[in-house]
């Protein structure tokens, strides 16, 4: 098979760079090689130089079709979560191994998601110029903070002009089998730190000090019993947990000065971000407590229309599978996406994701770029 358009080869040149958040450098050198060769113009730069999480390299390419031709996005991330301890083999050094089931390619994000993005390079390797706009929007800073990434491609892009028609980001969607789930919709999510402040002093002598634990845990009481939806017809309820509580006290007769937590919104369109926040600010001030909120995505929803059922079409073809279009999850850099075009996720069986000895049938990496391929031949067509 030409190298170009063998999935399996361009994943192994993708995992054997080590590319843990932020990733930056040899991960997008190898993208670059896979891309410029079929013709794509590849604007690479770095963004947040400075920050505390460390400059993150992105990278936007595009082939350009016909003068009015349609515009399709492959996006994605090309960075992983660390390696951790215990691998089979090493973690960015991939390997192939045959199974009862077939072979398996090893390696950190053979899943999630350098696996996908080699699939959308091999696909592209089949996609002709004449039939349209082709681009890749990927980031080095999905697994990590998100800041300086996707964001801050998406303002190259406007900055362009080069708005993608639709776009379909590569995570690893799949639960059972390859192509039994896509990925319409995600909700939002907002992180609250909370504190209570009070008055140090002796616990013999309570009278003296202002003890700020029993106003915190009044607080995350009435915060715990809220109900805050009971879901939609495309979104599960949204959930409150409180993620963390500490007050460090290390002395057994010290009443402390501070206690705090910290609480998880995941949330449906019934809500936003900032109707939350204020909601839970003015909890906390009601127990004379303080809120600091971190708004990380706000919900979106494509709904099932002529875009799912192009990507429907595609997986029956190569799998024989009707994909269940589903909301659940945890969030992605589709977030951020959905401001620029319609969205929707599909990839990989997310089985191994962020797991020790992560891993990818080889077949299912060759399958992939095939539905990959039919998906934006079809988007193309309009």
């Amino acid at each position: 098979m030409d190298k170009a358009r063998d999935a399996a080869a361009l994943a192994e040149a993708l995992i054997a760079c080590e590319s843990v958040t932020p990733a930056r450098g040899p991960v997008f050198d190898a993208l670059e090689a896979m891309l410029a060769p079929l013709g794509f113009a590849v604007h690479r730069f770095v963004a947040g130089e400075g920050s505390a999480g460390g400059a993150v390299e992105n990278c936007f390419a595009i082939r350009h079709g016909p003068a009015g031709s349609k515009h399709f996005a492959f996006a994605g991330h090309v960075d992983v979560v660390p390696a951790g301890e215990g691998w089979t083999s090493g973690a960015f050094t991939p390997e192939r191994r045959q199974m009862p089931g077939g072979e398996l390619l090893y390696g950190r994000g053979a899943v999630d998601m350098k696996g996908a993005v080699a699939a959308m390079a091999a696909a592209a390797a089949d996609v002709p110029r004449e039939a349209g706009t082709l681009s890749f929007i990927i980031t080095g800073d999905e697994e990590g903070e998100a800041l300086f990434g996707t964001r801050a491609l998406i303002d190259l892009i406007r900055e362009r002009g080069e708005l993608p028609d639709l776009c379909l980001v590569g995570e690893p969607t799949s639960v059972n089998r390859l192509g039994d789930t896509m990925k319409i919709g995600r909700r939002g999510s907002v992180n609250i730190w909370l504190e209570a402040q009070g008055r140090e002093g002796h616990v013999a002598y309570p009278h003296l000090a202002d003890n700020p634990i029993p106003r915190l845990v009044a607080m995350l009481a009435e915060l715990d019993a809220l109900v805050l939806d009971e879901g939609t017809d495309w979104f599960q309820p949204s959930n409150l947990e409180i993620t963390d509580l500490h007050v460090g006290n290390s002395a057994t007769n010290v009443i402390p000065n501070t206690a705090r937590a910290r609480i998880s919104i995941r949330f449906n369109d019934l809500h936003s971000g900032a109707e939350l926040s204020r909601r839970v600010t003015e909890i906390a001030q009601s127990h004379g407590g303080t809120a600091r909120p971190v708004i990380s995505g706000e919900p979106f929803l494509t709904p099932p229309g002529a875009f799912s059922r192009i990507i429907a079409d595609a997986v029956k073809a190569e799998t024989g599978m009707d994909p269940e279009a589903s909301t659940g999850g945890g969030t992605s850099d589709a977030r951020f996406l959905k401001d620029l075009c319609p969205v929707i996720e599909f990839g990989l069986v997310n089985a191994t994701m962020h797991k020790r000895d992560e891993a990818v049938a080889v077949e299912d990496l060759h399958a992939l770029a095939r539905i990959y391929r039919r998906i934006a031949m079809a988007a193309l067509a309009g």
